[in-house]
């Protein structure tokens, strides 16, 4: 028996590759005829099964070839490379007349259709390059190709996600799957907190949810998933906008992982990046959300498909306005050919990936908590100390809020949010920027409560909700982590990954940071360029009015969609 066993070990041992390739094709095989026999029972509810089955397909063939034909494809564009480096001098120009021309006559259509709105946002993105291009380290030195190509991406990814239809129910159709998927965090906090654990909205409800992303990420990122998506955003950034390797697989990893994990992916080479790469790593941080908080953010109500086109909108934003305001004057070490590599997974097995990522939510759960409880506290007392101080002078509403919403409503203005609503947006912005995003978010979905709840829009002079459009340019303004309180975080974080570069991480920190906001900035420009305004007044308000016709609606479409949505 054991000479039996030796022999048939051997045998495996030596046709170990034969073997591997007749499993996966057994399993290759019955998967295609579930999905196969998905789609004859009923198409249109296996459509989602058969989108990702082509997709992968298609990404896996793309490998392939990629991986065996690399140098003979690279030979067979080799001619039009040269060809296009030779005349690229005019060819650039010409490129940039014609994009002008375009933006200039999209500009003219679009505003004669929807309204002027759309110019102040428009408006709000040259002003932000504008001032990033003043106070830029090196003026004269700045590459365009990366600014221009960054913004162009933006507004390709925001037509694609918020104009066209097909694009528009994707991502909605992803916003819910997302929301479905979050909602298997219920049955932990459930088993946990018991079955009134909703009644602690925040402790059980929503840090379960950080939890539950944590561990699905780890478990994504030790089977390689994490690594091959990031590698793919990160190649299409660095061929479009021509940034270094580094910097573009750290902004992809950011639409996924958070500020102080994505340098992770690429922790080998930091300690020999320049100083405008290190600049562009933090911006990404700082102009990005993790998706683990992306998924609490949408548990307190903001909209799931605006907060994931905010994401991805941002990546390219952080480069932008990164080699803008810190462009690049020194020759990067680290590029393709050098064979860049990211890190891999140190779990052993599905399992210990799964442990590993529920035991890393526990610092960001309980900073989480702490912040909060922290934060709520010092801006309670803020307002209490400067309610005291305004009461001296007659004027007992000075808050906080009130003095960021002074400093930060020209900006939220030229973004595009309505005058009426600018005040609140600023205040938000404010909250956000010296605080964190977390409270910001949370008096989001109060005011997003309020409008849906319809009732007086002023109480006592003070507004309760804003506008959809308003609503829609604050939570891709709000979209990241610049604030002092990630400050100190991304300099923590990236010292102990790569301590020799100490002095150059608190060196540009600030800046980063100062960075980071204005992507998110521009990123809220865009939608409001881009953004269709859907119904401003509540269903159930212009339904009840409708019976009067004294105050009937103007625009009649907007009755036909309250009723389909009623219908809905």
């Amino acid at each position: 028996l054991e000479k039996r066993y030796d022999e048939v070990y051997e045998f495996c041992k030596k046709h170990k590759t034969r073997i591997h390739y007749v499993v996966y094709g057994i399993l290759i095989t019955a998967y295609l005829a579930v999905v196969i026999a998905a789609c004859t029972l009923n198409f249109q509810r296996a459509l989602p099964l058969f989108v990702i089955t082509v997709l992968a397909i298609f990404f896996i063939c793309w490998d392939f070839f990629i991986a065996k034909y690399e140098d003979r494809i690279a030979a067979f564009f080799s001619p039009g490379d040269r060809y296009l480096k030779k005349q690229w001098f005019w060819l650039k120009w010409v490129l940039c007349a014609a994009l002008i021309i375009m933006i200039i006559c999209w500009l003219i259509f679009d505003t004669t259709k929807r309204g002027s709105r759309q110019l102040i946002s428009f408006g709000g993105l040259v002003m932000y390059v504008i001032l990033m291009l003043i106070f830029s380290k090196y003026p004269t030195q700045v590459a365009w190709r990366p600014v221009f190509s960054g913004i162009g991406m933006q507004f390709i990814l925001g037509i694609l996600i918020l104009r066209t239809k097909v694009g528009f129910d994707v991502l909605n159709w992803l916003g819910i799957q997302i929301q479905t998927f979050l909602e298997y965090s219920d049955a932990g906090a459930k088993f946990v907190f018991g079955d009134k654990y909703t009644d602690h909205f925040f402790a059980f409800k929503v840090l379960p949810i950080v939890v539950f992303f944590s561990t699905v990420m780890s478990m994504l990122y030790h089977i390689g998933f994490m690594q091959w998506l990031v590698g793919k955003v990160g190649w299409i950034m660095h061929v479009f906008m021509g940034t270094t390797p580094v910097e573009s697989l750290v902004a992809a990893g950011n639409i996924f992982v958070g500020q102080t994990e994505s340098p992770l992916l690429v922790r080998p080479y930091l300690p020999y990046i320049t100083k405008s790469e290190l600049h562009a790593v933090m911006t990404a941080g700082f102009s990005t959300i993790a998706g683990s908080v992306l998924g609490a953010y949408i548990s307190f109500g903001v909209s799931s498909s605006h907060l994931l086109t905010a994401s991805v909108m941002s990546a390219p934003a952080s480069l932008a306005v990164s080699k803008l305001f810190w462009p690049e004057t020194e020759k990067p070490l680290v590029t393709l050919r050098s064979g860049i590599q990211m890190a891999k997974s140190e779990s052993k097995n599905l399992l210990e990936a799964a442990s590993q990522g529920a035991s890393t939510s526990i610092g960001l759960v309980a900073n989480i908590a702490v912040s909060v409880i922290s934060f709520l506290a010092l801006l309670s007392f803020l307002d209490s100390a400067l309610s005291w101080v305004g009461n001296l002078f007659d004027y007992p509403q000075l808050t906080f809020e009130n003095i960021c919403a002074y400093v930060f409503m020209p900006f939220s203005f030229m973004m595009g949010v309505d005058w009426e609503d600018s005040f609140i947006v600023g205040g938000l912005l404010g909250y956000k920027t010296f605080f964190n995003e977390f409270l910001a978010y949370e008096r989001l979905s109060k005011l997003i409560q309020n409008r849906e709840k319809g009732g007086s829009m002023y109480i006592n002079g003070v507004k309760q909700y804003m506008t959809v459009r308003s609503e829609v340019i604050a939570t891709y303004a709000l979209c990241g982590f610049a604030n002092f309180g990630s400050l100190g975080l991304v300099i923590g974080g990236l010292t102990s990954i790569a301590p020799s570069k100490k002095k150059e991480i608190a060196d540009g920190a600030f800046r980063a940071m100062i960075a980071g906001t204005v992507a998110c900035f521009m990123t809220a420009c865009v939608a409001g360029m881009l953004t269709v305004p859907s119904l401003e007044v509540p269903c159930h308000i212009l339904l009840g009015n409708s019976s009067n016709f004294t105050d009937f609606p103007a625009n009649s479409t907007e009755l036909v969609e309250c009723c389909q949505q009623l219908f809905t």
